[in-house]
Parts: structure tokens; sequence; C-alpha cells
């Protein structure tokens, strides 16, 4: 089975595979890509819902790879649908990418290239240059802003 993210839909992906995904999909499509996810939903297209203490894994997960920040609502139930059927996400977002490697689910990327390895991201000052592993607003030293940083 495989969940499909907007990307698919806005890409015209198709597969032989059983397909999947989650109603906040449909409100992030427009035009074709809108008219595509209604005629696989029509088709048989299952649409899922997934627990909120799957929703919660994954959300725990986005914080310790850094991700959090990057991540929509939709994006964080993708996810949690694609762990709770064992399904193969297709999405091109990398921000999913390294969260679903983190969280062992497989990954088809669409138009990108899928990401090389999983990267715990680190959050550094601006003002005082500490580094910090999770994302705060600001700097509890000096209380200035955090840029993202690869580590």
């Amino acid at each position: 089975m495989q969940v499909l993210d907007s990307s698919a839909f806005i890409n015209d992906y198709t597969t032989e595979e059983q397909k999947a995904t989650i109603p906040l999909v449909r409100e992030e499509l427009e035009d074709e890509a809108g008219y595509r996810f209604d005629a696989l939903e029509g088709s048989g297209m299952r649409i899922h819902i997934p627990d909120p203490g799957t929703v919660e894994r994954v959300e725990r997960a986005a914080r310790e790879t850094g991700d959090s920040e990057e991540l929509s609502r939709p994006d964080v139930r993708l996810l949690a649908a694609s762990f709770e059927l064992d399904a193969t996400l297709v999405t091109d977002d990398y921000a999913m990418q390294n969260v679903a490697e983190k969280l062992d689910i497989h990954v088809e990327v669409i138009a990108q290239e899928g990401i090389d390895e999983r990267l715990d991201w680190q959050f550094q000052c601006q003002g005082c240059g500490r580094t910090f592993d999770e994302h705060r607003e600001r700097c509890e030293i000096c209380g200035s802003d955090l840029e993202r940083k690869r580590p």
C-alpha cells in the first residue's frame, strides 16, 4: 500500500498499488490535482484518519530530528497514516522523508531526489552562537533568535 502526499496528486503520480491518503490532503489541492484526488477516492482509494497516539509519536520523532517546525499538520498525519498502515509514503518533502527515516517508514519520491541520510538538526543562537538539540523560539541564554543548522 502507498500513502499519497499532495505532491502525488499535483504530479499526476500513478501506481498499481493500493492507495491511501488523509482527508487534509484534499484541502491542499486545486484544479486538476483536486479532480485526480476525487477520481481516486471514487475508485477505492482509502481515506485514513490516524490514531492520536500515533500522531503524538510522529510529533515526538519530528522534535528529535529537528523537523517539527518544518512539518505541517497534514504532513504529520500522513506520516502517522503511513506508520499505522505499514505503507510506503509517496512524497517529495525532505522534512517528511527525514522523519520517515527515523520511524522506519519506506518512502518513494516523485519529482525530486530523495534524501541521502537522516539528519538530527541542531539550532544555533544568532546572538551568542550556542547550539541546542531542540527547537525553541529564542535562546535561553541571551534571548536571540535560533536558526536551524546542519550538524
